[in-house]
């Protein structure tokens, strides 16, 4: 029985087999791999990898997708809202050195995903996904580009980033109305420790006016923090790079 694709869900199931296959071949999975696949759909991409990895855990929130599944012997399914699973505990659970995580994510929910795997980074290896290009553009943007901003500090924070695929509308059906690309995120080892929240929200209050300079923003944001340090308000938000937010965050966490 055909699957209609559901609306709610942001279902674009992937049918291109050289997108697909070069998708394969960007993760390069290994036999063995504690591998989680996002949203794996009608299996296009699931297949593939679980004849690779011998094993495949799979998070799906369709109870109908779910269902067909289960009937693969060599899937582990987790039914559910991936805001709600806890990563930490589904590395516990495969007793791995690090998890790989991939996917297609539902384009409408991709950025609250990036942010909920942002606190688990600690138990993973690399992610590798499926994005709207235009967010994968903001991902890798650099400082005074249009696209720099929040997000791009955020994951720049934590992860060396790359986009490695460029897919096109007419590789799912159905099309979505959008571009698409892969990215590429491997955790950085040289981090630092940082409160996630408190920079996030340093970064917010940074980019929440993008065109007046620093001072009406964030220099008043770090006035009612009391913040004596030193730091140049004197320019809009896409004009600082993402190593003087970390430097400034942790100044004011010292402070």
């Amino acid at each position: 029985m055909k699957h209609i694709p559901r609306k709610r869900f942001g279902q674009h199931f992937l049918t291109d087999g050289a997108i697909i296959e070069g998708i394969v071949e960007a993760i390069a999975p290994q036999a063995g791999d504690a591998m989680v696949e996002i949203g794996p759909g009608l299996a296009a991409l699931t297949q593939p990898l679980v004849e690779r990895l011998g094993a495949l855990t799979v998070i799906e929130l369709d109870r109908d997708l779910a269902q067909r599944l289960r009937a693969h012997k060599q899937l582990n399914v987790i039914e559910s809202d991936v805001l709600k699973v806890d990563f930490a505990q589904v590395f516990q659970r495969l007793g791995a050195i690090k998890l790989r995580v991939v996917g297609n994510l539902p384009y409408n929910i991709s950025t609250p995903i990036l942010f909920h795997l942002l606190d688990h980074v600690d138990v993973i290896q690399d992610q590798h996904f499926m994005l709207q290009k235009e967010v994968i553009d903001r991902m890798v943007a650099k400082p005074c580009t249009a696209a720099y901003g929040r997000l791009s500090v955020m994951l720049q924070w934590r992860y060396a980033l790359e986009n490695v695929l460029f897919v096109p509308p007419e590789s799912f059906d159905p099309p979505p109305r959008v571009d698409s690309a892969v990215v590429r995120m491997v955790p950085r080892t040289d981090a630092p420790a940082l409160d996630v929240r408190a920079l996030s929200e340093l970064v917010q209050v940074a980019f929440s006016q993008r065109r007046k300079l620093l001072r009406h923003t964030l220099g008043v944001w770090l006035q009612a923090k009391n913040f004596a340090g030193q730091f140049n308000i004197q320019r809009r938000a896409e004009e600082v790079p993402v190593h003087e937010y970390l430097a400034l965050a942790q100044s004011v966490a010292s402070s």
